[in-house]
């Protein structure tokens, strides 16, 4: 059925919460909606840089899949910062940003072009923003805060690159790295948040935490409805397959899915490594459960051991079913990428942004985990490339060339 490298043996749990017919109702829309997409696309949409990123049909890997199609998200070149993360921390530092100001200027409308050019820069430089991150996510807030104008500090895990601490830095923001996880990198920012005065602003949400995750995970929306714009007028995914997590990516695709297409949306399976399975623990024991894994994954940006409650609240009835891969598949994927075995020109793919991917090709060649998915030959698969080479070092040390090299040809 497949004619795919060995990629590793995938996990899945099927959810049995999961329900199609569950419309998409009151307390989902008080997370996610529509309405509030539209009001984040009319802020990101005007930002300098703005274009949809490209989707791109692997039809060499689809076929070597023994399914119809494959579509590929490629958020590696958003915002020149390579990730869809660009979408979400930013447009929160912003949304942050703009409630402080009104509330000691009140009346008074808040742009963003205001923020911009400084007019209320006597309030935005009093104001510290923070957040702890495996790297993409502290960086969309750090370039949010350089743009908007306040003060930034990133809380990152011991084994976070010093590419990705570089890439933060970057944006003028002060980085502290903590001795432990990212879940450990979580919890000082919040302490240290509530002992200096700082405003967290984290894609993770937890009791007493909820309003800013909003702001996040909508932003992330817009890649989504962009995606649903670049599909064949004609043709809708039988299938999408999204990296975990916290969860709050695949909540945002879920949800947004969920809301536009209601009983029509397609198979939706959550994907993590092996070792930091926490949406697919919490789902295999009906509620929010921590890993089971010592979080040690290639696939940085999604080794976190605890799920974010609002992502939760989607996932529990969205999401049909939770896959785990092996660190083996993603960094296979990402080679696949690199040497255009997919029918078109190489594509830049990180280790965390391919897990989609990853786990859509581990399903494809496992016969059981291929028959329980209904990976028919019709299928049609729709995954997010989330990232790019984030870091250029840890790519070229897993892909062996660097990314230049790639894009070029050579």
């Amino acid at each position: 059925m497949s004619d795919l490298p060995p990629l590793g043996t995938p996990r899945l749990f099927s959810n049995p919460r999961a329900d199609t017919d569950l419309s998409y109702g009151s307390s989902e829309r008080a997370i996610l909606s529509r309405a509030a997409f539209r009001d984040a696309m009319a802020e990101i949409g005007a930002w300098p840089g703005y274009a949809p990123t490209p989707l791109r049909s692997l039809t060499g890997l689809a076929r070597a899949a023994g399914i119809d199609r494959i579509w590929y998200k490629d958020e590696g070149s958003r915002f020149n910062l390579s990730s869809f993360k660009a979408l979400g921390g930013a447009y929160a530092v912003l949304r942050l940003l703009v409630r402080e100001v009104q509330a000691r200027v009140p009346g008074v409308p808040v742009t963003a072009l205001d923020l911009v050019v400084g007019r209320y820069a006597k309030v935005t430089r009093g104001i510290t923003v923070t957040t702890a991150t495996d790297g993409n996510h502290g960086r969309s807030v750090a370039w949010g805060a350089q743009v908007f104008g306040c003060g930034c500090v990133i809380y990152i895990p011991g084994n976070c690159s010093q590419g990705r601490q570089q890439a933060i830095e970057s944006f003028d923001a002060r980085v502290v790295r903590v001795d432990g996880t990212y879940d450990d990198a979580v919890r000082q920012a919040a302490a240290d948040a509530r002992e200096h005065g700082r405003h967290v602003v984290s894609d993770t949400s937890y009791t007493g935490y909820m309003d800013i995750p909003r702001d996040v995970m909508q932003g992330y929306t817009v890649m989504v409805e962009e995606a649903i714009g670049q599909l064949p007028a004609s043709e809708r995914p039988t299938h999408v397959f999204v990296q975990g997590g916290v969860g709050a990516l695949p909540a945002a695709v879920c949800g947004h899915l969920w809301e536009s297409w209601g009983r029509q949306r397609p198979r939706f399976v959550v994907v993590e490594p092996h070792a930091a399975d926490c949406l697919y623990q919490s789902a295999a024991a009906g509620r929010p459960a921590p890993s089971e894994g010592d979080l040690e994954t290639v696939m940085a940006g999604l080794a976190c051991g605890e799920v974010s409650l609002l992502a939760w609240a989607i996932l529990e009835r969205g999401a049909d079913d939770f896959l785990t891969i092996p660190d083996d598949a993603a960094v296979a994927t990402m080679r696949l990428l690199a040497e255009g075995r997919h029918g078109g020109r190489p594509i830049v793919a990180g280790e965390s942004g391919v897990a989609g991917l990853a786990g859509l090709l581990c399903a494809a060649a496992d016969p059981a985990t291929r028959a329980s998915l209904g990976l028919a030959p019709d299928a049609r698969v729709l995954v997010f490339g989330s990232e790019g080479a984030t870091d250029p070092d840890v790519y070229e040390s897993l892909v062996g060339r660097k990314p230049d090299a790639v894009l070029g040809g050579a």
